[in-house]
């Protein structure tokens, strides 16, 4: 699938798993040296570019770039930062895991309508972190944005505790006898549209909140350390481990305690403990502001991608000779491609043939460039380097949308898995009984118990047999999950369908184990192992390493398709199947409906993808680069890393 960059340096540092695990949405800008003045950088007309022609000399502005910056807080604000992301986690998280009882037993919905507001904000949610990488890197800068973010999700928490807390602000307690989430027609009053407005804002202001912080606590942390020194070097490193440790840590516990609160005690202690946490996270946020170092926003990436494509169609006209032609020197030389400045930047992208229509916008034309050589306006002259990142985006593009159909089968882990949860026998010994959603702990004790041994045992005997660094090829690898996700959800429907068969046939008997669950989400465990860790870091290096933001955001927006998409089969699902003399697919009443039909769709839909997936991955070129000045990262567990 592809051609590997065999010239890619494969060192890995203890940092690149823990990196990459934690799904962040943010690179780590780290600011340079100033440059010598000797140094190529300032030779100006001296240096040559990549295509023959000289670049111009730089100006007063391109030599200027060192800044005056105060001594990092480095450790001393490592609590206040990891804090706030881990209590803003706790709460999101915490209201998720268990979301679909709360919205079925309190709210009165039925399971599609659900199911359907759960992946509709779970979409906001996961698209929020874009935005909010933009706003913070063009206007508001990490600081401000983590502060207005972190009040955003406590209001936001604050008001689901008070849905649960208050009486008009829920639909009434049900007088009716008790009925299972499974009943077809609830005898209940469901929510008002006063209600109904209330919860959705809640829900708005914690997407908000997460938009704000997720993009930015990671390289706000690293920007506390100082990386011109190793003590610098050693605490960044640490500091993912830290990261990551906070964020499983995280997980357990809303998928454990939180969710039995909230199941066993009280939705108003289930939901008031996110809530107080979270306040005390925001004021031990601001009690580091002494110690926090402050960088301004440098403006956003985004706005060179637009000004690619603008310049482009103000040059759509001219003609343009193929970059392989050792016959057009001349063409060539016409191209803007000065050195690359920014320490950000790690590697030079060369000129390529592909997209080349967006060549016209590196094209020199008379009055593109000021005496100093800088060009005029950016939305009528960009690099070299511009365009070819913007042709990255481009070619990433088909092999990001196959993750979204993917992405759709893990969705269901937190809906549909939920209610046959709690249609089945779910007693741990004759008086503890497993809240329903922590069933969802099997998938992170798979990935937890598989990555160890996969990294440290078959890797090396793949690598043997291949030669390839990373034993397979990231788009192997991605592929290898999408197939698990299919056979996960081929698995649910063979286990739905055998415990509606139980339950029809023996009605008066006790259902059958929710343990009968395990194999699916097992299987979930590899997808998410297989083809989450692989689409990371695949983003990671296909980028250019300045538009990690772009490529972990991008990761993020998958899963907000993902949940998109799953509202909209639901919904057609839902209003497609249902006839007179019967219910439909997804009914209340899973005994009546048949989810595992349902499921088998999802699967057809998942061998589709895969075929796209197959013909999309052959025709990928992997990125390739003029230099290799730092090593490449990797999300493989590194001798460093703690599992």
């Amino acid at each position: 699938m592809g051609s590997e960059d065999k010239n890619t340096n494969t060192q890995k540092p203890p940092s690149a798993a823990s990196l990459t695990l934690l799904l962040s949405t943010k690179c780590f800008p780290i600011k340079p040296s100033p440059p010598a003045s000797n140094s190529p950088e300032n030779k100006g007309s001296s240096e040559m570019n990549g295509h023959g022609a000289a670049w111009p000399p730089l100006g007063a502005k391109a030599t200027a770039t060192a800044t005056i910056r105060k001594k990092p807080g480095g450790w001393k604000a490592m609590p206040y930062i990891l804090g706030n992301e881990t209590f803003e986690r706790l709460a999101t998280f915490g209201l998720l895991a268990n979301f679909m009882v709360y919205l079925v037993r309190v709210y009165r919905m039925d399971q599609v309508m659900a199911s359907n507001v759960i992946n509709i904000w779970s979409g906001v949610t996961n698209f929020a972190p874009l935005v909010g990488a933009f706003i913070c890197d063009t206007y508001a800068g990490r600081f401000r944005t983590i502060a207005f973010a972190s009040f955003a999700s406590f209001l936001g928490m604050l008001t689901m505790t008070l849905t649960a807390w208050l009486p008009h602000l829920h639909p009434p307690p049900c007088t009716a006898p008790p009925q299972p989430m499974s009943s077809s027609h609830p005898p209940c009053a469901g929510p008002t549209g006063g209600q109904l407005g209330i919860l959705f804002l809640g829900l708005g202001l914690l997407s908000v909140g997460t938009g704000g912080i997720r993009p930015c606590s990671i390289p706000f942390g690293v920007e506390q350390f100082d990386p011109a020194t190793e003590e610098g070097k050693r605490g960044i490193n640490s500091f993912y481990n830290w990261y990551y440790m906070s964020f499983t840590v995280v997980l357990l516990v809303t998928q454990t305690l939180v969710v039995y609160v909230q199941d066993s005690v009280s939705w108003v202690i289930g939901f008031g403990i996110p809530t107080i946490l979270m306040l005390c996270s925001i004021v031990l946020f601001f009690f580091g502001t002494r110690i926090y170092v402050h960088v301004k926003p440098e403006g956003s990436v985004f706005t060179g991608i637009v000004q690619v494509f603008v310049a482009a169609l103000k040059k759509r006209r001219l003609r343009i000779s193929d970059v392989d032609d050792s016959r057009s020197e001349v063409a060539k030389a016409a191209y803007y491609d000065p050195p690359v400045k920014d320490a950000a930047l790690l590697s030079k992208l060369p000129l390529t043939d592909e997209f080349r229509c967006l060549n016209k916008a590196a094209m020199i034309l008379e009055n593109d460039l000021t005496a100093e050589g800088t060009p005029t306006s950016h939305w009528t002259l960009c690099s070299v380097q511009r365009v070819e990142e913007v042709k990255c985006l481009l070619r990433v593009g088909p092999i990001w949308a196959s993750g979204i159909i993917s992405f759709t089968a893990m969705t269901q882990q937190g809906t549909f898995t939920i209610s046959q949860a709690l249609m089945m026998d779910r007693h741990l010994g004759p008086r503890f009984q497993i809240p329903a959603g922590s069933l969802v702990v099997i998938s992170f004790l798979t990935i937890g118990l598989w990555l160890p041994f996969y990294d440290r045992v078959l890797v090396p005997a793949l690598r043997k047999a291949t030669g390839n660094e990373g034993g397979i090829t990231l788009l192997q690898r991605i592929g290898i999950g999408i197939i698990f996700s299919i056979l996960s959800m081929v698995v649910a429907g063979l286990v739905e369908r055998d415990r509606r068969a139980f339950a029809r046939s023996h009605p008066s008997l006790v259902p059958i184990s929710v343990f009968w669950l395990a194999p699916q989400l097992i299987l979930m465990g590899f997808c998410e192992a297989f083809n989450i860790i692989g689409q990371i870091e695949f983003f990671n290096r296909q980028f250019p390493d300045n538009m990690r933001s772009v490529a972990n955001s991008l990761f993020f927006v998958s899963f907000a398709g993902s949940s998109y998409l799953s509202s909209l089969v639901v919904s057609v699902v839902h209003s497609v199947t249902k006839k007179d003399d019967r219910p439909d697919w997804l009914a209340n009443d899973l005994n009546a409906g048949r989810l595992d039909y349902y499921y088998y769709l999802l699967a057809g839909m998942g061998i589709l993808n895969f075929v796209y997936f197959l013909v999309v991955a052959h025709r990928y070129r992997y990125k390739k680069t003029l230099q290799h000045n730092k090593p490449h990262f990797d999300v493989e567990l590194s001798s460093g890393t703690n599992v």
